[in-house]
């Protein structure tokens, strides 16, 4: 049985935590039981190998939460919260024995241990991160929105919206300490929120929130360099009137063949071409999320469906996907009161 486990902000009437069991032959969730200890958890991390399910808890200031997955789906805290050293944390990633967290009120990035049952332990080693950008209301300071290891595992790497970049960091196994190798400066006032990296490991997709684009950068893992080659405009179709969009997540296939963004503000789902050059990608397809302010986008693990996790209308949509043409086709929605994001088993 495949589970997936979608996030949601307590704050906004969401159900924290809730479990779905997925039906194999129509790719539809179906909720089974939730957990609500944890305050807003917008961002989930699954350990493929443990199998443990870690969860922020976005609040000021930030934790940080694991739990054992049951073969029914049940989720069993393995201890209590544990402080994520910043505040506003907005994304987490499994990094060999470390949990990494992006703590967006405090500017900073955290390590915690993991132990050997995939619990947590403190206090965390934390990162701080400098700079400002040119929009005065939200780059007043950094913002690091999102923390993820680079394919290769030497590498770690920090989005900051606040400060237009991206930081490659080194991280220590054993202390757990992060320290900045290189740092990439993309567009002045763009605001990076989100990045991943094609499956072949060399093209890097970051996208921003604050201009409708995205960067394509080359990444080279031996000298941890990431440069980058092109913008591609984010287009605003569907945008309400006078208003702006805010990209929120970029999703390459599993296949490498396409890369899709999703927008929020339009309400769209874009794909992109990749068939003929990673680093020059082509938009192909512009649809509807079915839903309103689509906060996260994930691919299920066989590449056939795409999920759409809306916020403000309280939805997780999904996709039937072409697998030649990357085409996606409506499947369904299900009810998620202010999801905010979906891991799958």
């Amino acid at each position: 049985m495949q589970w997936a486990y979608i996030g949601s902000f307590t704050s906004g009437g969401g159900r924290g935590i809730t479990v779905a069991a997925v039906d194999p032959a129509t790719g539809a969730p179906a909720p089974r039981t939730s957990v609500d200890t944890v305050v807003n958890p917008s961002s989930l991390a699954l350990d493929p190998g443990t199998g443990v399910l870690y969860a922020v808890s976005d609040t000021e200031p930030g934790a940080v939460a694991a739990f054992r997955t049951g073969a029914d789906g049940r989720l069993t805290a393995l201890g209590p919260a544990v402080g994520a050293g910043g505040s506003g944390p907005t994304h987490l990633s499994v990094a060999g024995r470390r949990l990494l967290t992006a703590n967006y009120g405090s500017g900073s990035v955290s390590s915690l241990r993991v132990e050997p049952d995939g619990s947590l332990s403190g206090p965390p080693v934390v990162l701080a991160h400098h700079g400002s950008g040119p929009d005065a209301e939200r780059q007043q300071g950094p913002h690091a929105h999102q923390v993820l290891p680079d394919p290769s595992g030497r590498w770690v790497l920090s989005v900051d919206l606040g400060t237009d970049s991206v930081r490659v960091c080194a991280l220590d196994q054993a202390t757990g300490a992060l320290s900045v190798h290189a740092e990439t400066v993309l567009r002045a006032g763009s605001g990076p929120r989100h990045l991943a990296f094609h499956p072949d490991g060399d093209v890097v997709y970051v996208l921003h929130e604050l201009e409708p684009q995205m960067t394509v950068c080359r990444w080279e893992p031996p000298s941890g360099r990431l440069e980058p080659l092109a913008e591609v405009a984010i287009d605003p179709e569907g945008a309400p009137e006078g208003g702006r969009v805010h990209p929120s997540v970029v999703c390459p296939s599993s296949d490498g063949r396409f890369v899709r963004a999703a927008v929020r503000g339009s309400n769209r789902i874009l794909t992109f071409s990749l068939v003929d050059d990673p680093e020059k990608p082509q938009l192909t397809q512009s649809v509807d999320c079915g839903g309103v302010w689509p906060r996260d986008l994930v691919a299920d693990s066989s590449g056939r469906r795409l999920y759409v996790v809306n916020e403000w209308s309280g939805d997780v949509t999904w996709f039937d996907v072409d697998p030649e043409s990357g085409e996606l086709r409506r499947g369904g929605a299900v009810e998620v009161p202010a999801a905010a994001c979906v891991v799958f088993s």
